[in-house]
């Protein structure tokens, strides 16, 4: 595995010469955890999408924009925990960021944030 700094200076160039403008790369598969370098060109959307029962992201260099039922900015070196509602997210700059998610948490389904109700007669 490179060094972290490598894999983000990579990835931004991957992103900027990529046709579509964006590069992914997953650093960590745990279970039901998940790290991910992220990059995106300036100006380039991801369209809306469920979110993980649990997320994080952290801007390493750039921008970034998150939006849904509410609407965050995200500048770099901060992390935010992840909405847990469909959102889409936009770099207002050349972006790369560290996407942190939990894939499944016993009891708790994507994106609603909410668990679900069993009846105790089924």
């Amino acid at each position: 595995m490179a060094a972290l700094s490598d894999t983000i200076s990579l990835a931004i160039d991957k992103a900027l010469a990529a046709p579509h403008g964006r590069h992914a790369e997953i650093l960590v598969n745990d279970g039901p955890l998940r790290q991910t370098v992220i990059a995106l060109k300036k100006g380039v959307r991801l369209a809306e999408h469920n979110s993980p029962p649990a997320a994080s992201i952290q801007v390493i260099r750039g921008v970034l924009q998150v939006s849904g039922e509410d609407e965050v900015v995200i500048q770099e070196g901060h992390v935010e925990a992840l909405t847990h509602q469909r959102h889409a997210v936009e770099a207002l700059e050349n972006t790369v960021f560290l996407l942190t998610t939990v894939t499944s948490i016993p009891g708790r389904t994507s994106h609603t944030g909410q668990i679900p109700v069993v009846d105790p007669e089924v």
